[in-house]
């Protein structure tokens, strides 16, 4: 089976409150990230309403850090926001933190499917299964 391909992303930008219409420009401490074409498609087809995607790192995982996605509907105040055709991502403030220039895709394989970091700068190495990472140093 060929393996999915990561389309080319355009950077999301992210707005500093949720009461914001609209993408702004990005505060050069907060960095970007990128949505492929097949996220932003799952995302549209799978969120109903207020729903987003919500994109977190958390300690654990075999490498140090993990990632984890979730849909909600809830905005805090320390949650950045961006969209890209429709599909809407949040991100806490501490969490772009490790995230800044990263990729997120939506990957179908043969045993699963998921949404994944694919390509992180802040990451030193990941494990095989692409949902824990070491941060550079």
């Amino acid at each position: 089976l060929p393996r999915p391909r990561c389309a080319v992303g355009r950077p999301v930008r992210w707005a500093s409150s949720f009461s914001q219409p609209g993408p702004t420009e990005n505060d050069p401490g907060e960095g970007q990230i990128f949505l492929s074409e097949s996220c932003v498609k799952r995302l549209l087809e799978i969120t109903e309403g207020l729903e987003f995607l919500r994109l977190q790192v958390e300690g654990g995982g075999c490498s140090g850090f993990q990632y984890k996605f979730s849909l909600d509907t809830v905005i805090n105040p320390d949650d950045r926001q961006g969209q890209r055709g429709g599909a809407r991502v949040v991100v806490d403030v501490d969490s772009l933190a490790f995230l800044k220039g990263s990729m997120v895709d939506f990957s179908e394989e043969l045993i699963r499917s998921s949404f994944q970091v694919v390509s992180n700068p802040q990451a030193e190495k990941g494990c095989s299964c692409g949902t824990s990472f070491s941060v550079k140093f």
